[in-house]
Parts: structure tokens; sequence; C-alpha cells
């Protein structure tokens, strides 16, 4: 079987796009030639909003499955495709609906915050969604003395919970490929490379976040690289950034985090789930398509557009 190359799936990609007024959304963490061909390049919601203001009938999204379940709430009317449906996440299964609904039953007074990175059933359960970006906005936007639950990452609650003084309860849940971040390895690194900046994501352990310099989102991360006047990093998230920070600064260092010792490399296996060739096949084929119910989308929806407002 002929097996096209990576410019001629390109062109095609490219030409099917503009036939079927469809857009590309990639998220950092895919690999580069995919981030090359995409409209948009960005963290999961910016990506969703970016998405929902396009007249694209419809929208590709080259990431994981809860950010297309997140295109598909904010611009119901499109179709949403996914390259690969065994795209998940380590963060958002580590939340079942049913569990999470029982352990909510626990704790009857308290309001519900989750972490976007969740599945459209666990939007349902919330009062309202943040991104690591707004979280510490969103936590503040409650009285201090209703008692809240943060849902599903425990190592970004954890840190939230430090940065306000509030004591919410934590579900058990965190993103293996930040949680496999040892502060150990970033010792070692920031012993080897002592004039790096050592920066983290906020879903990795407390005793990684203790030794950094600078914490942030994905986005926020990228922005600091760029702005900084340091010439070397040591980066504490997922490979995949490294891309965009080696473009927008192609004149500074950045040394990843690796996973453990035999790997340079930190990769989210789910984000590299997504090829070429899938995104090519699922732009032509208009599939795999990310279907929700209607109840579904709408009472998912809510707690999104509450964080809008809450972030303005």
């Amino acid at each position: 079987m002929f097996k096209m190359t990576n410019s001629q799936l390109i062109e095609k990609i490219d030409k099917l796009k503009r036939q079927k007024n469809a857009v590309i959304l990639a998220h950092y963490y895919q690999v580069p030639e995919i981030q090359d061909i995409a409209d948009f390049i960005g963290d999961s919601l910016a990506l969703s909003q970016q998405a929902a203001s396009t007249n694209a009938d419809m929208i590709v999204f080259a990431g994981v499955h809860f950010m297309a379940e997140t295109a598909k709430i904010l611009s119901p009317q499109k179709k949403v495709v996914l390259p690969d449906l065994m795209a998940g996440c380590s963060l958002a299964d580590s939340c079942p609906p049913d569990a999470f609904s029982a352990f909510k039953a626990n704790y009857p007074e308290h309001k519900v915050i989750s972490y976007i990175n969740c599945s459209a059933a666990i939007k349902t359960m919330s009062d309202v969604i943040c991104t690591s970006g707004n979280a510490v906005r969103i936590v503040d936007s409650f009285l201090k003395d209703q008692p809240l639950i943060f849902a599903p990452d425990k190592n970004l609650g954890s840190y939230i919970n430090g940065i306000t003084g509030r004591n919410m309860v934590l579900w058990n849940g965190s993103c293996q490929v930040h949680d496999m971040i040892a502060s150990e390895k970033i010792i070692e690194l920031k012993l080897k490379f002592p004039g790096a900046k050592l920066i983290a994501h906020p879903e990795c352990k407390g005793p990684v976040l203790v030794l950094a310099d600078f914490i942030g989102s994905t986005t926020a991360l990228l922005e600091f690289t760029g702005k900084s006047k340091a010439s070397s990093f040591i980066v504490a998230t997922e490979t995949g950034i490294i891309h965009q920070m080696k473009k927008n600064s192609p004149d500074k260092e950045f040394i990843i985090v690796p996973a453990d010792e035999t790997c340079a490399c930190n990769d989210c296996p789910y984000m590299k789930l997504n090829t070429l060739e899938k995104l090519y096949r699922c732009i032509n084929d208009e599939t795999p398509e990310i279907i929700l119910a209607a109840d579904i989308i709408e009472n998912a929806r809510k707690p999104i557009q509450l964080m809008l407002e809450l972030s303005k």
C-alpha cells in the first residue's frame, strides 16, 4: 500500500481543510508537524473559544478527548472530529463520573470547582470550571466560608489551596505526565545547569513546585520563556511545548525534565497518538465525530460560561 510522505499529507490536509471549511486546532503537546499545520495552537479552552468564533463548519481537534468535548460544548452546531478516538487523558480518566457523583454526595454543602481537564460528564456536576491560569481567581470568587470541592487534579488543587489559604476537599486524581516528574531529577539538572531557570506546570507535585522559579499554565510558561532575560530553562511539563519555545526563542536553551532514567523526553502517550496520517483521514472521512447529548451540552456549558464571566 502506498504511504504518503509528510509533505504530501500536509498538501492534502490543506486542500481538504479549504474544501470542507474546517479549522484545525492543535494543543501544545502535539507533535511538531501537527502544530505547524494547525490554524490555532494553544491550551484546550482557548482553542475551543477560537474555534467557536470562526465560521468553520467542522472543528478538527488535534488533542485529546475531553478537549474535543469542550469544543463541541462551545460549538454544538459544528461538527467536531478527533484524529484518534483513543486519545484520552489520564487526568480526566482518573475521575469516573459514577465515583465522583458518590464522592460529591458526601459533601452536600460544598460547591464544586472542576479543572477544565475533565470529561463532559464531570462538567455537568460542577458549579464552575477553571483553568490552570484562572484557578486562583475562580476559587477567590467564593466566600471564604463556602466549603469547596476541587476536581480532578489533586496537585493543582493543593497548589491553589496553598496560594488562597483554602482547605478545599481534593479529588484524588492526577496527570501521569506531570505526576511522574520527580524533584530528585530536577535537583540533578539544577546542579548540572546552575544558570537555568526551572519552570513548572502546577499539575506537578508540590516538591517540584517548591523548587520552581516560575509556575504557570502551558501558555504562561511559553510567554515567560519569551520575556525572560534568562538564556536557559529546565522545563517541567510535557515535551511538546519545547517546539513553540524554540520557535519563539531560537537563541535559548530548553532542558526537558525526563520522565525516567532511560528517556530524555516526557511525552503524553495520548497526545502522541495523533499523527499527520490520522489527521488527514479524520478530515477526509469526517470521523471519529464527537457526539454529545443535548442535555449534556447544556449542563456542561453553564459552569464554563460562569467561569468566563468570573474571569473578565
